[in-house]
């Protein structure tokens, strides 16, 4: 779990290269698949809040994985990557 949560923190870090700013949701062309995303409410009390973009669904909707939970669909007001 350890090698699982360094690395998400390693990519994430070389993929972050967007700024967001709260209430301001990014554009569809920001976010790109296989890119870790910050959520702003996990899914569950005991899953990460982190998650890995899968598939683009819709223009405002991603598939993603979040570790300890599993699939879900987000809406891009549901996570951004940090600075």
């Amino acid at each position: 779990m350890k090698a699982q949560m360094q690395y998400s923190q390693t990519a994430f870090a070389q993929t972050a290269n967007f700024c967001w700013l709260p209430g301001l949701a990014p554009a569809p062309t920001e976010a790109e698949a296989s890119t870790w995303v910050h959520l702003l409410q996990p899914p569950s009390t005991f899953s990460y809040d982190e998650a890995l973009l899968i598939c683009q669904q819709s223009e405002d909707e991603w598939l993603a994985w979040v570790p300890e939970h599993g699939e879900v669909v987000l809406h891009v007001n549901q996570f951004y990557r940090a600075a």
